[in-house]
């Protein structure tokens, strides 16, 4: 095994000064980074600037890029050993590497194009053979780059986010409280949805009755005894006449589990035919999820879109045949190996029905589950949408061009220079009966098949809205009465309701209230908690003087708030009781909790649990009343000692996805934290696992503020830095601004980037 050391760092990183050549380049190519290390690519064509950008994305990002790649195919486990087998296993039984070549295949000649002239520019640096020092901790060296790796690595960024979760929680909750109060195991919605389409509006949500729930409990019986997720975004977009300027503002962040490198890295690419700037996803060419191109602006959040079923099969012989509609048909079946470093190869059989793989549970045994996602079973064009974006004039022209996105699905937030703000969901969502959002479905009925997409014309869209507000935060995007079936899960309207609320409390607004917004701390869920609490009457009298210090708070997640830190205290302790008393804590042994990364119970009763709280709702908690369980909880909390300030508490840890197999390099990999505020439930999104502690593991990986029009006023920031080298400046040197909640200028216009530029490189023919 290799070592590393401070000078093996330093040296991995790479020249960015001198002159390269390139084949393949048609001409010279300009690259200047600014004082954060962002680099600004400037070139006569598209293909050269694709070239470029790949040669770019290397340079800094080339180790995060592979690992990507890797992640994507099934091949993680040959670098981090068995740890890394569940999810290899799933990525096989996906075929991760036969979707991205069915995928490619597909693509127009343009978008072909395009993703060639991407890996032509990253193997030109790979050809030059100083790696990232991650490669000599492996004893490994990068494989070339493939035009359809591009399309591995964005498919793995969505990788089954969403409904599929949701389904296998309430799966495995089902056998343990049965079907009678399912309908209750869903995110808290604050009573009634805030939903994006049309703005502001508000549905009660469509509960599913036992009788519609009964073919679902029925086909999740058929599997028998078995033996023994956080993230989201903000963004918003305001009307010329709210704004000081006169012009449409736009901002957001981007909320993910926290990794190195980050998910996002900050780009400006120009040519000829564009010029654009936003976050790019490493390996991956363009700006798919947040960008401008000087015309338009555009930022997404994770709409929650159900786009995964999952079918429980009946089998026979072996698993050589599967039953549907009376029938028995052949399975299909192939074989996988994963190599493991420090260990032997694992083979696994991949059984598949027409619904898709068998990804939980055994075949052979006469029952399992299928999954059938958009991300898989059926060819997807989303990477075609990159160019059309690149182009696009204005808000109408942007959404066009959304047309047969798929890898994951998403709240597109626009503005453009003419002054138009506008929302689309762009997702592809199957045509099927709605109870298929709640549990796995029987697969051999017939009853629960996909009967194409909804039509792209039929995907909500909004443009220019009364009000002249958009607001998104991974909240029912339509009421469950939409004439379309779209999405069963969501995340709670806290975040989207305080962040309308911040709006509609400025006069005009201008870029730097938005910039503000991203650190609002305030709770409201943490303030309805705090009267449950205030109302509990305590055991013990350190029990009661807490329940007094709680009262008190003002429901600020603020970083020196030491009530703050009590309330969460007392809200786990609270969920682990409910997890307890309702006997869902032993869901975490079901098999249908592990395919990977997993399902937790107690994460997922802690966003139940405001619901029942609010209604009242005793059924699960075994005879106890919510007063007794807060009071036990309260007095639980009061008696572990004095508390600490929440940000200290809350400090995140930012780890290198190689830390824990080589523990000995984790100081040289993992750059230091700092203190932080908000939770899950505020718009400052720095959320932590119930299950793991009160360290934020999650949150914002990136945020941006625009005045549409006067583009050089932007500013951005990503978490870490720019460099996925950590022996590079500019890996961790963006950290104190991100916990600050700081923002950097997002340079664009060329003499202010030339004249502010602290190293420029060509790259020639």
């Amino acid at each position: 095994m290799a070592g590393i050391t401070l000078a093996d760092l330093r040296a991995a990183v790479p020249d960015m000064t001198s002159e390269v050549a390139i084949k393949g380049l048609a001409g010279p190519v300009d690259v200047m980074r600014d004082a954060y290390g962002v680099p600004h690519i400037r070139a006569r064509s598209a293909d050269d600037a694709f070239i470029a950008l790949g040669f770019v994305h290397a340079q800094d990002r080339l180790w995060q890029m592979d690992a990507t790649r890797r992640r994507g195919l099934g091949r993680w486990s040959e670098w981090v050993g068995p740890s890394g087998v569940a999810a290899d296993r799933l990525a096989r039984q996906l075929d991760g590497e036969g979707a991205a070549k069915r995928d490619y295949d597909a693509l127009p000649a343009e978008t072909r194009g395009m993703l060639e002239a991407y890996a032509t520019g990253v193997n030109a640096f790979v050809a030059r053979g100083v790696f990232p020092v991650e490669y000599k901790l492996l004893d490994e060296a990068p494989e070339p780059w493939r035009p359809h790796d591009a399309i591995a690595a964005m498919r793995q960024r969505g990788f089954l986010m969403g409904s599929l979760w949701f389904k296998l929680w309430r799966a495995a909750a089902l056998r343990r409280i049965g079907p009678d109060h399912i309908s209750k195991l869903r995110y808290d919605d604050g009573g009634r949805d805030l939903l994006c389409v049309p703005p502001g509006a508000e549905a009660r949500r469509w509960i599913a009755t036992l009788r519609d729930l009964a073919p679902a409990i029925e086909a999740v019986a058929a599997l028998g005894s078995v033996d023994s997720t956080g993230g989201g975004s903000n963004n918003w977009a305001l009307a010329p006449a709210r704004t000081a300027a006169g012009r449409p503002l736009l901002a957001g962040d981007p909320h993910r589990q926290f990794e190195l490198p980050s998910m996002y890295a900050q780009m400006h690419i120009a040519c000829d035919a564009f010029d654009a700037l936003g976050f790019t996803v490493p390996g991956v060419p363009s700006f798919p999820h947040f960008g401008h191109n000087g015309h338009v602006a555009w930022c997404v959040t994770h709409a929650f879109a159900d786009i995964h079923d999952l079918f429980v099969e009946r089998f026979r012989d072996n698993a050589g045949l599967y039953e549907f509609k009376g029938e028995w048909r052949p399975t299909t079946r192939r074989g996988e190996t994963i190599k493991v470093r420090g260990g032997a190869s694992v083979t696994v059989e991949v059984v598949s029905t027409h619904h898709g793989p068998v990804i939980v549970g055994d075949p052979t045994r006469d029952a399992a589950l299928s999954l059938r996602s958009v991300q898989y079973a059926e060819t997807d064009r989303s990477l075609a949408c990159l160019l059309p974006m690149l182009r696009a004039k204005d808000v109408d022209s942007l959404f066009d061009a959304a047309r047969g996105w798929g890898l994951i699905d998403h709240n597109v937030v626009a503005a453009d220079t003419k002054g138009r703000i506008g929302h689309l969901v762009r997702a592809i969502v199957p045509v099927r009966p709605r109870i298929n959002g709640w549990l796995p479905v029987p697969g051999w009925t017939g009853a629960h098949e996909w009967r194409g997409n909804v039509p792209f014309e039929r995907m909500p869209r909004v443009v220019d809205p009364k009000g002249g507000a958009i607001v998104t935060a991974n909240n029912r995007f339509v009421a469950d009465e939409h004439p379309d079936y779209l999405v069963t899960d969501c995340h709670p309207p806290y975040r989207a309701r305080r962040i309308m609320d911040r709006l509609d409390a400025l006069p005009v607004a201008s870029l730097p209230d938005m910039v503000s917004i991203h650190l609002d701390d305030l709770s409201l869920p943490g303030l309805e908690i705090r009267d449950r609490i205030a109302a509990a009457a305590p055991k013990t009298s350190a029990g009661a003087a807490l329940r007094d210090e709680i009262a008190a708070w003002d429901g600020h997640m603020a970083p020196r708030s030491l009530a703050a830190a009590r309330y969460v205290d007392v809200r786990r302790a609270l969920t682990r009781l409910l997890a307890e008393r309702s006997g869902l804590s032993r869901a975490s042994a079901d098999a249908l909790t592990k395919v990977p990364p997993g399902v937790v119970p107690l994460i997922q009763l802690w966003w139940t649990l405001p619901a029942l709280l609010r209604a009242d709702d005793t059924a699960l908690l075994g005879g106890a009343t919510w007063p007794e369980l807060i009071a036990a909880a309260t007095d639980e909390v009061a008696a572990t000692g004095q508390p600490t300030e929440w940000g200290k508490r809350h400090r995140p840890r930012f780890s290198h996805p190689l830390s824990q197999s080589f523990p000995e390099a984790t100081t040289l990999l993992d750059p230091p934290s700092v203190d932080v505020g908000g939770d899950g439930d505020t718009v400052w999104a720095n959320g932590a696992l119930a299950s793991a502690g009160v360290d934020a593991a999650y949150g914002a990986v990136a945020r941006y503020a625009y005045d549409v029009g006067a583009w050089d006023t932007g500013a951005w920031l990503v978490f870490h830095g720019a460099s996925g080298h950590p022996g590079s400046p500019h890996y961790a040197d963006q950290v104190p601004l991100w916990g600050k909640g700081a923002l950097i200028p997002a340079l664009y216009a060329w003499p202010r980037i030339e004249a502010l530029a602290r190293t420029k490189q060509r790259l020639s023919p």
